[in-house]
């Protein structure tokens, strides 16, 4: 089995790289610092992409479009985040300016 990263600490990681690029990054909410998921809100100028932490076939972490390919507006990544945030208390949600909508850490796009 694959070692995990703190959550805390890898929003940390993800903010402080994103910094360093010139993208700033917002912590909108702060989850469970061991054991909590991520989300992740790529804004563009047409809009939103929201990325969920996930694991591929293989065990490693990726990412996933939650809302699909194309951006969303505010009012349908709020929807979804807040269903999210519903369902797993322990979510942190992470907001990076992305013109490109490319996060600005290591990824694997599923």
């Amino acid at each position: 089995m694959e070692p995990r990263v703190k959550a805390g600490i890898w929003v940390s990681m993800a903010t402080r790289l994103s910094d360093m690029a010139g993208r700033p990054a917002v912590i909108i909410r702060k989850g469970d610092p061991d054991a909590g998921g991520v989300l992740c809100l790529l804004r563009g100028r047409e809009g939103l992409v929201v990325l969920s932490q996930v694991r591929d076939a293989e065990g490693r972490p990726a990412w996933l479009r939650a809302t699909g390919e194309a951006p969303v507006d505010d009012q349908a990544a709020d929807a979804y985040v807040a269903r999210q945030v519903g369902r797993d208390p322990d979510l942190w949600v992470v907001e990076f300016e992305a013109p490109d909508f490319k996060p600005p850490f290591e990824a694997k796009l599923l």
